[in-house]
């Protein structure tokens, strides 16, 4: 039996192996420090905070959807309570002069998701599926309410507003300035991702892929699937939290805004974009979408449109996400038969551009008749201006958009083709992505 035993488990890690692993997490830590001294505007410093804050949040979400399955429409209350939370925490803390430094007042977020992930876990986490969906969503919809009810606590529409800068100064600091709160939630961010990939090799961490997969068998061979998530649940709810508590200390309040389901919606888009079935899925989505928030809400008043369009995309032709497109071509690069492929991509680029270009001229000119149809005509969208009136671009959008989309269709034919050819090679070779 032990013969057995050694047999099936995987073999150690050379000193190689390890000297990666741990270089990639030094490397990901100089990066980070460094990134400000590269990029150093105000701007550039938030962004980069938001992009922190929206990783731990996508990876929090997928330990329920990627790692245990379970697909959330309300983890954004877990979020938006550890916000609120610190805020008050700070406006008690601040006044009382007591000891407690701005970082590690995050803990008291993730505390907070904690305590009512644990509260409300075990009856969502009861079912699986549908069942736990639309619980979630039920106790969204409940809090999110709640938040315009309970004016002492919620502040109403306004929200509540704290000075984190009132607090106890660790080593001087006093995180006024943007590049301190930076620095603050890079820490953090780097100390949740390590916390979460080393839960996902954990004994818990492979029960909740296993419940994911095969629930009757879990049960079968001896554990409880509904213990399984929601322990999942309440670890989900921990980290949610300190990404509540980052966002509420670098924008110093915390609103309804921060339980609506916006903010779920937002997160899921994240995740999902990313690629739920890697790891680095959920942060590769958290990336793509604060850059491309930030940067279409400048571009177009109907940014969330296309928002929805790229999510439907993903859906239908990349389920993977962006982070399972490119792992698709991991065998063909060991195989050296990448090369074989790229042509095609370039033949199929154009028409499909072209398509894009058409669907964004279509949709830019209905929605000034719809939303805005008594203002004047000439628009500007994505930086170029045009007459939304004349009958010429009608008449461009839909040759690009149907033009483009036939000869796509044909060119993505061929890529198709291209992929069989440059596949056969990792497929006699046995490599895998």
């Amino acid at each position: 039996m032990n013969q057995i035993a050694t047999s099936a488990a995987p073999p150690l890690p050379t000193a190689t192996e390890k000297l990666k692993f741990y270089g990639m997490w030094v490397t990901a830590a100089i990066v980070l420090v460094l990134l400000p001294h590269v990029l150093g505007s105000g701007g550039s410093l938030t962004t980069f905070s938001l992009i922190g804050i929206s990783i731990i949040f996508s990876l929090s979400y997928n330990i329920l959807l990627g790692q245990t399955g379970l697909l959330s429409f309300g983890h954004a209350v877990y979020y938006g309570l550890g916000g609120f939370l610190v805020i008050h925490a700070i406006n008690i803390i601040g006044p009382n002069k007591l000891p407690i430094p701005l970082p590690v007042i995050p803990l008291i977020g993730g505390l907070t998701g904690l305590f009512f992930a644990a509260l409300l876990g075990w009856v969502s986490t009861q079912r699986s599926g549908t069942a736990f969906a639309m619980i979630s969503l039920g106790v969204a919809e409940l809090i999110a309410s709640s938040a315009l009810i309970l004016r002492s606590f919620f502040g109403g529409e306004a929200g509540v507003s704290a000075n984190r800068t009132r607090l106890f100064k660790l080593f001087g600091l006093g995180f006024g300035p943007q590049i301190q709160i930076y620095y603050l939630v890079a820490a953090w961010t780097l100390i949740a991702v390590i916390a979460m990939y080393a839960l996902t090799r954990t004994p818990l961490g492979r029960m909740c892929n296993a419940v994911r997969d095969n629930p009757e068998r879990v049960q079968f061979v001896g554990y409880n699937p509904h213990v399984v998530r929601y322990l999942a649940f309440c670890f989900a709810g921990f980290f949610a939290g300190i990404a509540g508590a980052l966002a509420a200390i670098n924008f110093e309040i915390a609103n309804s805004a921060y339980l609506g389901a916006a903010q779920s919606g937002t997160v899921l888009f994240a995740a999902y974009i990313g690629g739920i079935g890697f790891f680095i899925g959920p942060i590769v989505g958290a990336i793509f979408v604060t850059i491309l928030s930030l940067g279409l809400s400048d571009l177009t008043q109907v940014w969330q449109l296309y928002f929805g369009l790229i999510f439907i995309a993903v859906v239908l032709f990349a389920p993977g996400g962006i982070t399972g497109l490119l792992m698709m071509h991991r065998p063909l690069v060991k195989a050296g038969t990448l090369q074989q492929v790229l042509p095609s991509y370039l033949e199929a680029l154009m028409p499909t551009l072209a398509m894009l270009a058409g669907l964004v001229l279509a949709v830019e000119t209905i929605v000034h008749y719809t939303v805005n149809p008594g203002d004047d005509s000439h628009i500007k969208a994505f930086g170029v201006s045009f007459d939304a009136a004349s009958p010429y671009i009608w008449a461009m959008s839909a040759v690009l958009l149907v033009g483009g989309f036939l000869v796509a269709r044909k060119s993505w034919g061929r890529v198709g083709e291209a992929w069989d050819k440059a596949g056969a090679v990792p497929r006699e070779e046995d490599i895998t992505a």
